[in-house]
């Protein structure tokens, strides 16, 4: 007979009970790890959303990412023409907010060319930007539908494409508008402080001014040639797609992902030692049983099976019922839950050492008892 499973149904409903509580921590433990996942991804999503091989920015700087990046538009023209180019494109980054409905948006507004590289990856719903002026994607995340209009500066933008996934490394919703009106919201100003700057002799300051210059090489052409050949200009830095990846993940979110990492490391030790004082209570409330087992001839390995068999039970019960409470709702996190196939196995597969190596003080406590034990009152 299996003793295990004749133990859990003696007492199935606080077995249940928890096992529910022990699936609430683990469900925490892998929210942890799809945030931690997540983070990494949204910080990348923007900087792969071009789909490109070079981002060109200005000397000494690492990006519009990292730090703050200005070159002259015009200097697009100057890429095209770089031997291995096949295509570039100019874009602006800026953080907006704006309201809608009574409500706040804060926005990360990228301004692009159309027709060249930078724009949305995928629409969802709607089209994408046709007119030089007043036309937005935005993602979804933002609540804007299709229609909607928003007042972005001075202008008012319809919005007449959704995209999704499409946010900054802090979690801002991505809005798209073309590099023309990008730049117009970033250096126009109200008429008192253009006033102002006119009598200073700085009112008419070139608005021709981009954060990066993205281009895509041709087939067979190295990246890391092409960069060479640009950063010899001296005024300009040129940054392979994989070189600006490491930059965000090396810098950019570092520090929150080791924060993260180590609350997760954190929660994973606190669950090894609930499942083992778990193992053990349970363990020390049928130790006359076990005593009886003894005396009657039952060997150590039945007895041992016994134990690691519930905690294993308990480990794995406990994780399904985590899994499946955070695949049910990742989806109404304020920020992206990314979880992958591979990080449940490794967690199901901490989760099965775990249990092992928490049932060792209940084997312990159980291999102690003295069979006399079930001859007292």
């Amino acid at each position: 007979m299996n003793l295990a499973y004749r133990d859990v149904r003696h007492k199935l409903g606080r077995f249940l009970l928890t096992c529910a509580g022990l699936g609430l921590l683990l469900g925490v433990v892998l929210a942890m790890i799809g945030i931690y996942r997540g983070l990494v991804v949204d910080a990348l999503t923007i900087a792969r959303a071009p789909g490109i091989d070079l981002w060109v920015v200005e000397s000494g700087t690492r990006g519009p990412f990292a730090e703050a990046s200005r070159i002259p538009g015009d200097t697009r023209e100057a890429i095209t023409r770089v031997g291995g180019v096949a295509a570039a494109g100019s874009l602006t980054y800026q953080t907006v907010e704006a309201e809608h409905q009574t409500r706040k948006l804060r926005l990360y507004v990228i301004g692009y060319e159309p027709g060249r590289p930078g724009g949305p990856p995928r629409l969802i719903a709607g089209r994408g930007i046709v007119r030089s002026h007043h036309e937005l994607v935005a993602d979804r995340s933002t609540g804007l539908g299709i229609g909607d209009r928003i007042a972005l500066g001075r202008n008012t933008f319809s919005v007449v494409g959704l995209t999704e996934h499409q946010v900054n490394s802090g979690g801002d919703p991505a809005a798209y508008v073309t590099l023309l009106d990008a730049q117009k919201l970033q250096f126009d100003l109200a008429p008192p402080a253009y006033r102002v700057q006119l009598a200073r002799g700085t009112g008419t300051a070139i608005r021709d001014t981009v954060n990066a210059v993205v281009a895509r090489v041709q087939p067979n052409v190295a990246p890391d040639s092409v960069a060479e050949s640009i950063r010899r200009w001296k005024h300009l830095a040129a940054i392979t797609q994989e070189g600006q990846e490491a930059i965000l993940t090396g810098s950019l979110v570092d520090r929150a992902r080791r924060q993260i990492g180590l609350f997760t490391s954190l929660l994973l030790v606190v669950s090894a030692v609930i499942i083992a004082l778990i193992i053990y209570t349970m363990t020390m409330e049928k130790l006359k049983q076990i005593a009886t087992l003894k005396l009657i001839g039952a060997p150590d390995r039945t007895i041992i099976g016994m134990i690691v068999q519930q905690a294993l039970a308990l480990g794995f019960i406990g994780f399904a019922i985590g899994a499946t409470l955070i695949s049910a709702t990742k989806d109404y996190f304020p920020r992206r839950v990314v979880l992958e196939a591979d990080n449940m196995l490794v967690l199901a597969g901490i989760v099965f050492l775990v249990c092992l190596l928490s049932s060792g003080l209940g084997v312990r406590a159980a291999l102690r008892v003295d069979p006399a034990t079930a001859l007292g009152g």
